[in-house]
């Protein structure tokens, strides 16, 4: 099982129509796009896909759409999390996970637990959820850090709990987890720019918001690095940071929807409280991408 969720990730954007209703013809292609690309795996309803915004019904289509055009080609991961951990617990229950092999669940949000407090979430979630469940550590979005100390805890005391998507952006914290992890837990980057570093620390690979917009460069990248080829690996992350801080400098996911909108995706619209990239940022990512011939 865990052998599944190695290599490039992808945090699948929920595609919009101009209404910002969703646009299921254009999370078809999508999902298409990236597995003909060659990603190992896709996140579906996680930061990235702008869960917070979609009510229960759009997230069930979404959940069925991405497994039917899927269609067992690679595996998927559902993201259910939230700060309430008896919500979680109903979300297990009432989702339908079919064609789902995991469940990526963020650390608690808004009302800061404890190291504790974090611990008994995941330790109670891990002992309920119908699929084995990867952390989600992202302090700039959840105000709390869970520490390696409280990862490695859960690493021991949960077997249930595969592994961890670490968005701390710390290569010393990742580093540290993966010096105390036991054998087989995973330790998944959530940062595109941490990535290769990670990987060539030992890391399983990455849970990717850019992995989507150029499918094909950002999987030999991480492959690269998989396959001990540092140099091969910084390189490739050395031309495409720039489009990384490009992506994320008004807020995820405007810039990569952005992005997919210039390849011919699906469109940048995005749902209040986001708003759409200025023209500005708009026009500097499609200077990069077509720079660097990446348009198509």
């Amino acid at each position: 099982m865990r052998e599944l969720f190695t290599g490039t990730g992808v945090a699948l954007i929920t595609p919009f129509t101009s209404d910002l209703s969703v646009d299921y013809t254009a999370l078809e292609h999508l999902v298409t796009e990236v597995i003909e690309g060659g990603v190992d795996y896709l996140v579906v309803l996680g930061t990235t896909g702008e869960s917070v915004t979609l009510n229960r019904e759009e997230k069930e289509r979404v959940l069925r759409s991405v497994a039917h055009t899927a269609g067992g080609r690679v595996p998927l991961v559902a993201g259910i999390g939230g700060n309430s951990t008896s919500a979680v617990l109903e979300d297990f229950k009432n989702t339908d996970l079919g064609g789902y092999s995991g469940i990526l669940s963020v650390s608690p949000y808004y009302n800061k637990p404890t190291q504790e407090g974090i611990f008994r979430h995941f330790e109670t979630l891990a002992s309920n959820s119908p699929l084995p469940l990867i952390l989600y550590n992202v302090p700039s979005r959840t105000g709390s850090n869970m520490l390696p100390e409280t990862v490695i805890r859960l690493a021991n005391a949960c077997p249930n709990i595969m592994g961890i998507k670490e968005a701390s952006g710390d290569l010393h914290q990742i580093q540290d987890i993966l010096s105390k992890a036991p054998e087989g837990f995973l330790v998944i980057s959530g940062d595109d720019l941490t990535a290769v570093p990670a990987i060539l620390d030992g890391g399983a690979g990455v849970i990717s918001v850019l992995g989507q917009g150029i499918p094909g460069v950002f999987t030999r990248m991480i492959h690269l690095a998989r396959s001990g080829k540092g140099e091969e690996a910084m390189a490739i992350h050395n031309q495409i940071a720039p489009l990384v801080e490009l992506l994320f400098r008004e807020g995820n996911p405007a810039g990569i929807k952005a992005l997919l909108e210039l390849r011919g995706i699906c469109s940048s619209a995005v749902r209040l409280p986001l708003i759409a990239p200025s023209k500005n940022l708009r026009g500097q990512i499609e200077a990069f991408i077509i720079q660097h011939g990446l348009a198509h």
